[in-house]
């Protein structure tokens, strides 16, 4: 009965979620204390496609081609819910994988996530290089959020 608990407790967080990112839908599952989140999906939000599968696709090829990456192998599958109610595999990755993947996508809709990642990027190196920062930076994301 102990292995039937922990069952449902896993199938539980291993259930499709939704996150919406400008009124797009992202289709994610938690999955050994990870996020996934469909490359699908994130391409859809990010890009101008009609025709988001093929673009990824395409983006795979093109990767390949110009920087020698796979991105295929930052990916893995899992099963998501589709709007027609039944699980599909679906390429998927995890936040660092999606970071990756955005990075490829040659999309005016991706540009201001782009700035965002270098800026937080830059941002961390300088925490590294000046621990003070870091400090500073948690002292006002709590105050912003009314704990300090």
């Amino acid at each position: 009965m102990a292995n039937q608990n922990k069952d449902d407790e896993n199938s539980e967080k291993e259930e499709t979620h939704i996150a919406i990112f400008n009124d797009k839908i992202i289709r994610r599952k938690f999955v050994q204390n990870k996020w996934f989140f469909s490359v699908i999906d994130i391409i859809e939000a990010l890009t101008e496609s009609e025709n988001p599968r093929n673009y990824w696709s395409m983006l795979k090829i093109r990767e390949k081609e110009f920087s020698k990456i796979e991105l295929s192998t930052i990916c893995v599958q899992l099963k998501l819910k589709s709007k027609d109610g039944k699980e599909y595999e679906t390429d998927v990755a995890d936040t660092e994988g999606i970071f990756r993947i955005i990075q490829s996508i040659p999309s005016k809709k991706a540009e201001p996530f782009k700035r965002w990642l270098a800026k937080v990027g830059y941002e961390r190196v300088q925490e590294i290089e000046n621990p003070e920062l870091a400090q500073e930076r948690m002292k006002a994301l709590y105050e912003k959020k009314g704990l300090f």
